[in-house]
């Protein structure tokens, strides 16, 4: 197995157990609470510092941070690394405190801000918006600074560790929910805590990663600094690209208190189900991508440049479409033995379906992003990702008036699917736009035999959806069956889909030899 797909494999491995443990967090969740004010409340206040974390973790800063430090790497000198290391450190730092300070004593006008549209701030409470924005904002710093140490393992060829510490997250919301819900006047606040304390617990799991290899940073600020200013150069144009559909989701967090409650509650269920497949793979391979790509620009390696990105966009697609796809088809089913239980009713269900349905649509566009952005990020150009961004925010923020205006003015019960469908358009749309500036700058090069991939990969997931499809209508409604009979049912469902598409792939005459990494 090639370097990039052993790396790729580690990551996804790792991550499909943070996503395991975050479908036994949704369930829980949703068994417990249901979808109802305070947990749409919850929503708000998570998802407003989780697009900070965008920018200050995973997101626009490591997008500056990595290719930097692999450049700093190539040069061979150890204590360039650690004095960069010590002042990015420091000015991260001082940056996430500033704005969670900030952002906790703006808490009521903030929450008052998302809640304001229509009947919206009578039916989520403002109060316990704000008071949950404040038990999740210090959750801002912990994984900013966990995100750093992720970052440099990263650029260390080290994926494993990072890749498993969102399993603490996930963990940490469950034992909330767990063992200290009774002890709330509102039970959804253990969600705010538990959100806090595994920002908390994933510092203190990858911090001491980087003293094993020699490069625990010590905390400095001058923010006048060569690297630090750099990166923080890098990063302000990437502030919306490499978070446009986070941000796309506060629109349409801003949109939804339009309608009732509940429709916060069905998009956040929504989102997590898109999330798996984005997570395993589309992440994975785009966070792998990114180091490799960014020693081959140092290197000024253009052909095998050209070759990974190539490479990195088919693997991406093998995954993607059957992905989008069967969340399409299986999207009742999944929501039904996930969630339909206790306090989450069929009608919960049904609705967080037809957003699944809807924002399934986006899942190739969301994937591709992730290796495209590399494409640009990897030579520091962060400028061309920033106007594609723009756009796609731009095109979401009219998608969702065009979409969901008339049917909320229709009272239609689904009207929060046409946020959903617009997010997922917008994603579609980044993915082209990013793809085109790559293929201008001549950077993005087909390589032979993509039309033919492409015929086997449609070929093979229309006939992955008949099975599957099939599978699923003999089990009947899932609603009305015992929770053993959905599992059986739907596992059968997509085993035979994942069974058909490699079936119907190897006898259209793909072999793993056409997927191996460029040397």
């Amino acid at each position: 197995m090639s370097r990039l797909a052993r790396s790729s494999a580690v990551f996804s491995a790792m991550t499909l157990l943070s996503r395991v443990a975050g479908l036994v967090r949704d369930w829980l969740q949703a068994i417990s609470f249901g979808a109802g004010p305070a947990v749409s409340a919850f929503v708000v206040a998570y998802r407003i510092p989780n697009y900070l974390r965008r920018i200050f973790a995973e997101g626009s800063f490591a997008s500056a941070f990595v290719p930097v430090l692999s450049a700093l790497r190539e040069q061979g000198d150890p204590k360039a690394v650690q004095d960069f290391l010590d002042h990015v450190a420091g000015a991260l730092l001082a940056a996430v405190v500033v704005t969670t300070a900030l952002g906790w004593l703006a808490a009521p006008w903030i929450a008052r801000g998302f809640l304001a549209l229509a009947h919206g701030e009578d039916a989520i409470p403002v109060a316990l918006t704000a008071e949950m924005l404040r038990i999740t904002f210090p959750y801002l710093v912990f994984i900013s600074m966990a995100a750093l140490a992720g970052g440099v393992l990263n650029s260390f060829r080290h994926f494993g560790l990072p890749a498993f510490a969102p399993v603490l997250h996930n963990l940490s919301v469950v034992l909330a929910i767990l063992l200290a819900a009774r002890w709330f006047d509102v039970p959804e606040k253990a969600l705010a805590w538990g959100v806090c304390a595994a920002g908390l617990l994933q510092v203190l799991l990858l911090w001491p990663a980087l003293a094993r290899l020699g490069l625990r940073p010590r905390l400095r600020l001058a923010l006048g600094h060569p690297g630090v200013r750099k990166v923080f150069r890098l990063m302000l144009p990437t502030l919306f690209s490499s978070s446009v559909a986070q941000f796309n989701l506060l629109v349409g967090t801003m949109a939804a208190s339009l309608l009732v409650a509940s429709a916060q509650s069905w998009l956040y269920y929504s989102d997590r189900l898109v999330e798996l497949p984005l997570g395993l793979f589309g992440v994975a391979i785009g966070t792998v991508i990114l180091p490799h790509l960014s020693g081959r620009h140092a290197r000024a390696d253009a052909p095998g440049y050209a070759a990974s990105l190539d490479w990195g966009l088919r693997v991406v697609l093998l995954v993607a479409l059957p992905a989008a796809v069967g969340l399409a088809v299986l999207a009742r089913p999944i929501c039904a033995t996930l969630f339909n239980y206790g306090a989450f009713d069929a009608w919960d269900a049904t609705m967080t379906a037809a957003a699944v349905r809807a924002m399934s649509i986006g899942v190739p566009g969301f994937m591709l992003s992730k290796v495209l952005l590399a494409g640009f990020f990897s030579r520091q150009d962060t400028v061309t990702p920033m106007r594609a961004a723009i756009a796609t925010v731009a095109l979401n923020v009219g998608l969702i008036v065009a979409l969901v205006w008339p049917l909320w003015r229709s009272g239609h019960e689904a009207a929060h699917a046409g946020i959903a469908l617009a997010t997922a358009l917008a994603g579609l749309a980044n993915a082209g736009l990013l793809a085109r500036a790559l293929r201008r700058q001549g950077l993005l090069r087909a390589s032979p035999g993509w039309v033919a991939y492409l015929l086997r990969l449609l070929v093979a997931v229309a006939a992955m959806a008949l099975v599957a499809g099939w599978v699923q209508g003999q089990a009947g409604d899932f609603a009305r069956l015992p929770a053993s009979a959905r599992v059986g049912w739907l596992a059968l469902a997509i085993a035979a889909g994942a069974a058909t598409y490699a079936a119907a792939l190897l006898a259209l005459g793909l072999r793993p030899r056409h997927l191996r990494e460029p040397r």
